[in-house]
């Protein structure tokens, strides 16, 4: 069973769930998303909460309706996502991150020599 983060609302976390299938290529454009009762059946979680799902993604204009009920990726998804997680990651995530750097003395150069270690 899928573990919730109780901080943000389930809707969101399929959203992004769905957002990194795309970005990982694991539904590409033109390809049809898993259905909103097959997806809803996988999470264990209403229906309604992934149609709210879906439905945020047709509204950042990623996936369209098509074909009756199904849901598709749109051409130019990937790159469209790219640049909204990667403004998201540069404006929300990276300043905690920093933060968190500074906290405990941490310098960009010592991440940097631990990475290419590993």
């Amino acid at each position: 069973m899928y573990e919730w983060n109780k901080s943000q609302p389930i809707f969101l976390q399929i959203r992004q769930k769905i957002i990194e299938m795309i970005l990982n290529k694991n539904v590409k454009a033109g390809e049809a998303l898993p259905s909103v009762r097959l997806m809803a059946t996988e999470l264990s979680v209403n229906p309604l909460t992934v149609t709210k799902a879906y439905q945020s993604l047709v509204d950042l204009q990623v996936i369209e309706k098509n074909r009756g009920l199904r849901m598709f990726v749109m051409e130019e998804t990937h790159k469209q996502l790219l640049s909204i997680e990667k403004e998201k990651f540069l404006t929300q995530e990276w300043p905690l991150i920093l933060k968190r750097l500074d906290s405990l003395g941490l310098k960009l150069t010592e991440l940097a020599k631990k990475a290419e270690v590993a």
